[in-house]
């Protein structure tokens, strides 16, 4: 309901906005104090616990939402626009903080896949509530543009996600599923989220060449595929019959193939428009418009290229570790990257680079990761855990067969 929304609403490109231009550089600010104030979120989340941490994480989204709102009725007001940005990376750095400790805490160690899968449906369900929204509120527009109304809508269901930490039980209290005790870790790293392809996909491919109607189904499609790519590529990861070597090596390739098809793809309808040609043209591809069908089937392989990808992330991290502090020093470090990069690209959108320089990078990048990780599952990425540190409450057990020690781990 919170960083959902804003998924949603910068899912509709240029936060549904005709001008691109402040909706960057509030992405960027937002990016940029998300990384640095980030590494102050775990002392926070140690001093008041996670379900504060979220509620205070929470309510930076909905500043944002309503400086959109206001921009809308002023135009003069875009500064506002930047600096609630750059307060939401404060309070972002706080929510993420917490939700990445509970997520990889909450699960046992044959439940990492359904965990994160669990996690990742749940936020890309408000941007799907988010996106229907806007489909709703615009499907009859004429304009490029999304009106009060849709910011309205996002702005009560923002509001309501503030309170929704309230009704959390209380994590000390959860018994796992093979009875033991959640940890909460303490958490001495800094915590970031986001990624670099945003930018291209919502500002430079999405807002670039459609309408507001087509704008906001395929936000809508985009999520929804998010939700599907999560849940598919989670039930591998679980599969007990293979190895979680085995399974690595299949999550590793599947994102290859995924890269190679989505880029490849994107690549031949990006060398058909650059900036000056989008900023010539007024009439944008409509979802009645023959094009519209394989423009919109590409930003659903998008979207289950996203979900895909932070899926078999967190599902790596989780694996190379079962003790909550160095599972919080990976996601730290992990979600620091991204922000940093993030700020990054967005500014790059916002002082109009290429379109095709922005893919390109998008692209390199995304392959240099996939390159990079592959020495990391060959080295740490073992058959079982039994190597791994050893949490206090399994180490505790006791183990006299091999079953005990299966259920154990």
């Amino acid at each position: 309901m919170c960083p959902g929304l804003f998924n949603a609403l910068n899912g509709l490109g240029g936060g549904g906005r005709v001008d691109t231009t402040t909706n960057a550089n509030s992405n960027a600010t937002h990016y940029a104090t998300f990384a640095f104030f980030a590494f102050f979120a775990g002392p926070v989340n140690n001093l008041l616990g996670p379900r504060l941490t979220l509620l205070l994480g929470s309510t930076g989204y909905v500043l944002t939402i309503a400086s959109y709102l206001a921009v809308n009725n002023h135009p003069a007001a875009a500064p506002f626009v930047i600096v609630a940005g750059a307060i939401q990376g404060v309070c972002a750095g706080l929510l993420w903080t917490a939700q990445g400790s509970l997520m990889l805490a909450y699960s046992t160690e044959s439940q990492k896949g359904l965990f994160i899968g669990i996690f990742w449906s749940i936020f890309n369900l408000g941007s799907v509530v988010g996106a229907s929204v806007s489909l709703g509120q615009n499907f009859n527009s004429k304009t490029n543009s999304v009106g009060n109304g849709t910011y309205i809508g996002f702005l009560i269901l923002t509001l309501i996600g503030v309170f929704i930490p309230i009704l959390m039980a209380d994590p000390d209290k959860i018994i796992r599923t093979d009875g033991t005790k959640v940890e909460c870790p303490r958490l001495p790293s800094l915590r970031t989220a986001f990624n670099w392809f945003y930018t291209w996909q919502f500002n430079d491919y999405n807002s670039a060449l459609f309408n507001i109607r087509a704008r906001s189904l395929n936000n809508l499609v985009y999520w929804i595929a998010q939700i599907l790519g999560s849940v598919g590529l989670a039930f591998l990861l679980d599969l007990k019959c293979f190895s979680w070597r085995l399974r690595a090596y299949m999550g590793w390739l599947i994102l290859l193939i995924m890269v190679l098809v989505v880029h490849i793809w994107a690549y031949f309808y990006q060398v058909q428009y650059t900036r000056e040609t989008v900023k010539a043209t007024t009439v944008k591809i409509d979802i009645h418009d023959k094009p519209y069908v394989g423009h919109v089937w590409l930003y659903i392989f998008c979207g289950l290229l996203d979900a895909m990808w932070q899926t078999n992330v967190y599902w790596l991290m989780g694996v190379m570790s079962r003790d909550p502090a160095t599972l919080a020093h990976f996601v730290g470090f992990y979600k620091g990257i991204q922000s940093a990069g993030a700020a990054g690209v967005w500014r790059a959108d916002g002082i109009e680079l290429p379109y095709m320089n922005i893919f390109i990078a998008t692209w390199v990048l995304l392959a240099v990761g996939l390159v990079s990780a592959l020495p990391m599952i060959v080295m740490r990425v073992k058959n079982d855990t039994r190597n791994a540190p050893e949490s206090p409450t399994c180490a505790s057990r006791t183990t006299s067969d091999e079953k005990s020690v299966e259920e154990c781990e």
